[in-house]
């Protein structure tokens, strides 16, 4: 693991590692990111609707194959949420775009 990997694990997406508070919230619901360059990072998806969850995302990364760019995570489909605070779901890296 790089150094820019150990910065990330833990972190919610968003927040500067020198937060003084990175992590999660025990009242948020979260997405871990697996993969690519957020893997590690959990992405707050509090409020978010069903269909937007299905959506995946494009988070902008500076450490992508196109730095300023962005990662895209997907959830996998039939792979089952949690309701409710916590890690609700996974979103798997599926590739980058500038």
């Amino acid at each position: 693991m790089n150094g820019d990997e150990q910065l990330l694990r833990g972190r919610v997406y968003g927040h500067d590692h020198d937060d003084p508070n990175p992590g999660p919230l025990p009242h948020q619901t979260y997405a871990a990111l697996v993969g690519g360059p957020s893997d590690g990072l959990l992405l707050d998806i509090t409020g978010w609707r069903p269909e937007e969850i299905e959506d995946g995302v494009a988070l902008i990364t500076e450490l992508g194959r196109c730095p300023g760019g962005r990662a895209l995570y997907d959830p996998r489909s039939g792979e089952p949420r949690t309701p409710g605070p916590g890690v609700s779901c996974r979103f798997y890296y599926s590739g980058d775009t500038p």
